[in-house]
């Protein structure tokens, strides 16, 4: 279960509390007081625009340090949200609580009073930014993170906070889809399992398969067992039972299901506790990156599992197989959010000018009739005769042609391509080959996100507007024709990296970090001061 917010010890509050009364209480006139104690807000406050914003607005209105109820509650609240940071995977030591609550104890002013009250503000702000959309820009991480991060301004943040019961606001600042929640069910259920050992010895690393027997398949039953993949059994064969729990390890970590437990596969079934709880904390903050509002109706592609799906009401409706960027500089497939407005039937395929100089080029110097499939055309878009231009004489730089390759079933994009324009030129499509569908790792495209089922996937856009989806789309595709259909209502799409998720039955499952990316953002976690928590059941 996760946590509920619990009251501190209040020690610090309290001495806060007594000597802030008998300095406002003090022999100095009530508006020196007040007069102190907007300067000493302003002052400090002048670091953060939103923040004196705020108290220019409210006329400098306290509202930590006053005497009222309402302050103490509010007080209360922020350092018991605070005292949890740890629980979001949020640094603890980033909000400075044990300086604050030194800087409270130290009140001896009306002027160190505006200080506290500016100070406890700026941190407020800084843990809602950090709970609402991430504590970590991701550009800074990998150029490929592609996200637009909504961050609140503070006076909003503030306003609200000061209008709200505080408690409840704090707790409603986190995400509130049922993936984030689920991931932190997930973390203190591996914080739990590292306090207790983890899922004890690693497995040696060779194949094993049905009907061995031995001390190394006595490992992996033993290890299966601590993950719960295996029921408890006294075998020390490679029996049925074993087998099923293979594949079903397989099946929930993106691997081959053939039940056979490979290098590959044990290599995954060694992951220790504390690799898949960095991995639950990543996806925390990655969660937290995206949009608040996914759409009721939206395209959900996980590189990391090559899939795509279109999720209704948050539950998956359709589902199909997916080929991603290759892991190699400038073919990496980027995570960003847009929305799909129509679908090509039957598209030509205009080759984007990277893959023409620096692949075709260098073909077409050496044999002017290389790639002949492709047409190339000139700035008009007219046919160019191959034979009367001589390539050598054109550089990467100065080649003055584009290349295009007509409908047909060779087409690089197949027979169908769904458009959410964005300035990277990702989109999904067909693909003649259909071979790469049945590997494990599908990562050899130029970016775009190549989909098993093209048709059905368009069929199930056009459910929302054609009476006969089906009979429609072959409708069009039958003329052989490029046509644009558009979406009556566009849809979101969400192109997303995830090495963790938690499925709707609440089963964890694992992928491999393809790009190297939740490596990179762990790292800057980690030097954040997030760090790995064994918590007792």
């Amino acid at each position: 279960m996760i946590p509920r917010f619990v009251q501190p010890s209040g020690k610090t509050l309290i001495k806060f509390l007594s000597v802030a009364w008998l300095v406002l209480s003090g022999a100095a006139p009530v508006s020196a007081q007040i007069t102190a104690f907007k300067q000493a807000v302003a002052e400090a406050a002048s670091e953060n625009e939103g923040v004196s914003a705020f108290y220019r607005d409210s006329g400098y209105k306290a509202i930590w340090t006053g005497k009222d109820a309402e302050s103490m509650e509010r007080r209360s609240a922020l350092f018991n949200a605070l005292s949890l940071a740890d629980l979001h995977g949020l640094p603890q030591d980033r909000y400075k609580v044990e300086a604050l609550k030194a800087q409270m104890a130290d009140v001896r002013s009306v002027r160190d009073l505006g200080q506290v009250e500016a100070a406890l503000s700026q941190i407020f702000v800084k843990y809602a930014r950090d709970l609402q959309s991430g504590f970590i820009k991701p550009s800074t991480i990998d150029k490929d993170i592609v996200r637009k991060i909504t961050r609140p301004e503070s006076n909003v943040l503030l306003s609200e906070f000061a209008n709200a019961k505080p408690s409840a606001y704090l707790r409603q600042l986190a995400p509130a889809s049922s993936q984030y929640r689920a991931l932190l069910k997930e973390k203190i259920s591996l914080e739990q399992l590292l306090a207790a050992g983890g899922w004890g010895p690693s497995v040696p690393v060779r194949k094993m398969k049905s009907g061995d027997t031995g001390r190394d398949v006595i490992a992996l039953r033993n290890r299966l067992i601590e993950m719960g993949y295996l029921n408890r059994t006294a075998t020390s064969q490679y029996d049925s039972s074993m087998q099923k729990a293979v594949e079903a390890f397989q099946r929930s970590h993106g691997l081959e299901v053939d039940g056979v437990a490979g290098t590959g596969t044990i290599k995954e079934i060694n992951k220790s506790v504390a690799d898949r709880l960095k991995s639950v904390i990543v996806a925390l903050e990655r969660e937290r990156w995206l949009p608040r509002e996914r759409g009721k109706r939206h395209i959900l592609v996980n590189q990391t599992d090559f899939s795509a799906q279109i999720v209704d009401e948050g539950y998956v409706t359709f589902q199909t197989r997916s080929v991603i960027g290759k892991n190699m500089e400038g073919r990496r497939t980027p995570e960003f959010s847009d929305e799909m407005e129509h679908m090509v039937i039957n598209p030509s395929w205009y080759v984007p000018r990277s893959i023409i100089t620096k692949e075709y080029l260098p073909k077409l110097r050496a044999n002017p009739n290389a790639v002949s499939h492709i047409e190339i055309t000139d700035s008009r878009g007219r046919r160019v005769n191959r034979g009367a231009v001589n390539f050598s004489n054109y550089s990467a730089k100065t080649f003055p042609f584009s290349m295009r390759q007509p409908p047909s079933k060779r087409n690089a994009l197949g027979l169908v391509k769904f458009i959410f324009p964005n300035k990277h030129n990702i989109y999904l499509h067909d693909t003649p080959q259909k071979h790469l569908f049945a590997r494990e790792v599908r990562a050899y495209s130029h970016g775009c996100i190549r989909l098993s089922q093209p048709f059905e996937f368009a069929y199930a856009l056009l459910a929302h507007q054609e009476e006969n989806p089906k009979d429609y789309f072959h409708s069009v595709l039958n003329t052989g024709t490029e046509t644009k259909v558009p979406l009556k209502q566009k849809l979101p799409v969400h192109i997303i990296y995830r090495t963790a998720v938690v499925t709707n039955t609440g089963k964890a499952e694992f992928r491999k970090d393809i790009y190297g990316r939740d490596a990179k953002i762990w790292d800057a976690m980690r030097r954040a001061g997030v760090a790995l928590s064994a918590v007792q059941g």
